[in-house]
This record gives structure tokens, C-alpha cells and sequence, in this order.
């Protein structure tokens, strides 16, 4: 398995700390609001490579973060007339009904913030003893230059980064590229006992030290979205290397924005979508399916056009499901031809493909490519001549490949049959009030289907073509 590790700027053999473990860090949102569809698909896409990994056979502990202390939720607590604590408690529950909705794996741990305060001022404080940072009037900065790496996530040094970075004006600091580690305290804020008075953590330390606390001082994966990459990584890295002298992760995943309509999400241009408005209208699976429809480290666009691709195109995924599950139902053969056992070599094959290109750095646009093959392949060459065996190994490997991507795992057998009942009754009705431009279409659009009507003295009965 190869990854593309932004650190290096090339493609990596994955090779794991310990033999068939990861340790992974996404980093998670910061919870005032609900997620928009540009988070979604960070969430989804690291969700599926988590899934991925253990697809393969590896052991993930998977952490996902929640930033619960900041400048935006206080901000944010203070307009809804609430605490810091209970605007959190709050989005961190909204953030798992959309999640779970989105069908993404729960993390081993989704730790908050401001439950490792304790640590964090630890972490701190070991940053100052090395000569790593210093306090001004209840502030703690780190020192960019003291950490000569600076700069080897974003690939430009810290000249360059200084002249191209918008930083916040506070002249008690060293440098202009120096930030904080811890905040000192002011009116009407939250804040924790510190060596430097009562104070909160700043942004970028509460990832580092949730990562060594849970993982350890170096960490297979750290991922997240591009935007993230400089400052919040950067720092992350300073921050983490600094202390343990150590490196901090093997590998640095980012996914790509979401545009929408081919222009920057903005709310200000009114085209802002949380994912729960999204799901409203789309199923989960559609949803994944679209977002991972183009490789992750590739921008995706977003429109309702593309969503009703996706659907579409999970529609003919499921087509191909919903056949094999009716076709058990008719084969007469039980076990499998001496021919079929040869063919199950050819559906083998597209197992063969599948993990080919998804491993090399997880290019799951190209696996959905290999798994609507196979629904060729099965809807060409797999019919109730088939036997049994055949029939349920071909399920099997569908429901396998879709497995890692979150989609192909409902079964359509109830709900095909009832979906179909439902718009017999419904042409039936159409041909009692002679509307025969309604009742026509039924029956066309359920003969594209592969749903044949057919009219008998004792009722309407349908088959499969």
C-alpha cells in the first residue's frame, strides 16, 4: 500500500509503527454549529480509509477530536446567552446524530479538549523548561525560530512563511510567526488554573497533546483538511517535535475543499450547505458515494446535478444487488458447475483490481470504477441457470467491495418488492381515472427497470426480463 504523505510531497510505501496496527489522528470539528458538506467529506473520506485499513486486515485505533474551547465558541455561547460547556455538549450530540446518519464508523476515542486541560499545561510547561516558548503577562508563545523545522509541512521556510501569512499584530511577541499556547484569562471567559495564571489552552496545542496522550509520541497517520495543513499542522508539528524530540507522525493525509456549483462555499453567496440539509434530500449512501466518487486529494464539486448522478449511480449498483438476492429464489442448481468454478476466478479478479487501486493512496474513485464493472460482469454473465453458490459468492463480493466505502450493504429484497406493489396500485388507479399517459409510464419506467407487468384476469403480476 502506497499514501501520499504531504510531508514528503510523494507517494510512500505504508509501513505501520507496530506490525498490523495504526495509530490515526483526524482532526474533528470545532463544535458551535452543525458540520457543512465541506467537513462531511473530511469526515467521510478518513472514515472510509479507516475502513479501508481494516479491510485489510489492520488493527486502526482511530482518534477524532472535538474542539470544545476557542474563540468561535465563546463567541458563539455568548450570542445564544449559554456557557462554553453547554454550547459543546450540545453540538458534540448534533455532530453524532449527523455522523451516525452519514453512517461514519464512531472513532475508538473522540476526546474533548477540555478534558485533558491537565495535560495540556503539562505539555506547556515542558515546552518552557526547554527554552521552546515563553510567558508574556499570563500568554504562553511559542518560538517558530527555536524549532528549525519550521516549515517542512507547507515546503517553504519561515521567511517565506512570514511574508505570506496574515498574522495577528501583538507586539509582546518575539516574532510575528510565534503563537500562543496558552491564553491568559479574560472577563467573562472560561479558564483552568495554570503556572501562568488562570488562562485556557490555545488551538493548536490541544491536538498535539491529545495525540501523544492517546497514541504516543509518534503516530502512524495525522489527516485532515487541506485548510489545516498551515497553520494548525505546522504547529502541530513544532509543538509535538519540540518536546519529545521525536518524530511526530509518519504520514500526513489531507482531503481537498468542496466547492459548490464551481465557486467557493461562502455563506455570503448563499450556497453554505450543513450535511443535515443534504440528507434530507439524499440518502447516506449517496452521499458517500458522491464525495467519494473523485480521488481525495482532488477538489469535488458540488451541485444537485452530481448528487443525482450518484444516485443514479448507486441505483444501478443496487439494480445488480436487488437481481441476485431475486434470483436465489429461482435457481434450481445448488452447488457450483465445473465451468462456474473457473469463473469464479474472473469475480476473484475484480477483487484483485479493486485492492490494486485502492492501494495505492486510497484512489477510491477508481475502486467505484472496478465495482461497476463487476455489476456488468454479474448482470451479463449470472441468471437463473446459475447455481445457487454462484449466485450468493457474486452477492458476496459486491456487498465485499462496497464494504471499506459505507454503501451496498442494505439488503433491496423487501424494499424493491414493496416499492413495486406501490406503483402497480398506483397505475391501476391511473387506468380507472384513464390517465393513460400515467399509467404508461409506470409500466415503461418499471420495464427500464427490468420489471415486466403483466395484466391477467386475476390481476396485474410482474416479473423479472
Amino acid at each position: 500500500m502506497k499514501i501520499y504523505n504531504t510531508l514528503t510531497n510523494q507517494k510512500e510505501e505504508f509501513k505501520t509503527i507496530r506490525p498490523g496496527e495504526v495509530s490515526m489522528y483526524v482532526c474533528g470539528p470545532t463544535v458551535y454549529n452543525f458540520f457543512h458538506i465541506g467537513n462531511a467529506r473530511t469526515f467521510v473520506v478518513f472514515d472510509a480509509f479507516r475502513r479501508y485499513l481494516e479491510y485489510r486486515g489492520y488493527n486502526v485505533k482511530f482518534v477524532q477530536n472535538f474542539t470544545d474551547i476557542d474563540d468561535k465558541m465563546i463567541k458563539r455561547a455568548n450570542e445564544e446567552n449559554s456557557t462554553v460547556k453547554e454550547l459543546g455538549d450540545k453540538y458534540i450530540s448534533e455532530y453524532y446524530k449527523d455522523a451516525d446518519a452519514l453512517k461514519i464508523k464512531r472513532a475508538t476515542i473522540n476526546p474533548r479538549a477540555t478534558e485533558f486541560i491537565g495535560e495540556i499545561v503539562e505539555f506547556v510547561k515542558a515546552l518552557v523548561d526547554k527554552g521552546y516558548a515563553y510567558e508574556v503577562d499570563g500568554d504562553v508563545y511559542f518560538s517558530t525560530k527555536k524549532f528549525h523545522g519550521y516549515g517542512k509541512l507547507s515546503g517553504q521556510d519561515l521567511e517565506s512563511l512570514q511574508a505570506g501569512a496574515r498574522i495577528s499584530v501583538d507586539e509582546r511577541k518575539k516574532d510575528p510567526m510565534d503563537f500562543a499556547l496558552w491564553k491568559a484569562q479574560k472577563p467573562g471567559e472560561p479558564a483552568w488554573e495554570s503556572p501562568w495564571g488562570m488562562g485556557r489552552p490555545g488551538w493548536h496545542i490541544e491536538c498535539s497533546c491529545m495525540a501523544y496522550n492517546l497514541l504516543g509520541e509518534t503516530i502512524d497517520i495525522h489527516a485532515g483538511g487541506e485548510d489545516l495543513a498551515f497553520p494548525h499542522h505546522e504547529n502541530e508539528i513544532a509543538q509535538s517535535e519540540s518536546r519529545s524530540g521525536k518524530t511526530f507522525a509518519n504520514y500526513w493525509m489531507h482531503s481537498a475543499f468542496i466547492n459548490v456549483n464551481n465557486q467557493k462555499m461562502s455563506k455570503s453567496l448563499n450556497n453554505f450547505f450543513t450535511a443535515r440539509e443534504i440528507l434530507e434530500t439524499y440518502d447516506a449512501e449517496v452521499v458517500r458515494l458522491f464525495m467519494l466518487s473523485g480521488h481525495y486529494r482532488t477538489q469535488l464539486n458540488f451541485s444537485v446535478d452530481l448528487l443525482d448522478s450518484a444516485k443514479s449511480a448507486l441505483e444501478r449498483m443496487y439494480n445488480a444487488v436487488s437481481n441476485l438476492e431475486n434470483l436465489l429464489g429461482e435457481v434450481k442448481i445448488e452447488k457450483l458447475t465445473g465451468s462456474e468454478i473457473e469463473y469464479k476466478k474472473v469475480l476473484d479478479g475484480y477483487r484483485d483490481r479493486y485492492i490494486e487501486k485502492m492501494d495505492d493512496d486510497f484512489n477510491s474513485a477508481d475502486g467505484i470504477s472496478v465495482i461497476f464493472d463487476l455489476v456488468r460482469e454479474v448482470n451479463t454473465n449470472i441468471n437463473s441457470d446459475s447455481s445457487r453458490e454462484l449466485v450468493e459468492y457474486a452477492l458476496n463480493i459486491i456487498r465485499e467491495l462496497g464494504t471499506p466505502l459505507g454503501i451496498l450493504q442494505k439488503s433491496t429484497k423487501g424494499s424493491l418488492e414493496e416499492e413495486i406493489e406501490a406503483l402497480i396500485a398506483e397505475r391501476q388507479q391511473a387506468r380507472k381515472d384513464k390517465n393513460w399517459a400515467l399509467s404508461d409510464k409506470i409500466r415503461d419506467d418499471l420495464k427500464a427497470r427490468g420489471i415486466i407487468l403483466e395484466d391477467t384476469p386475476q390481476g396485474v403480476r410482474w416479473k423479472k426480463a
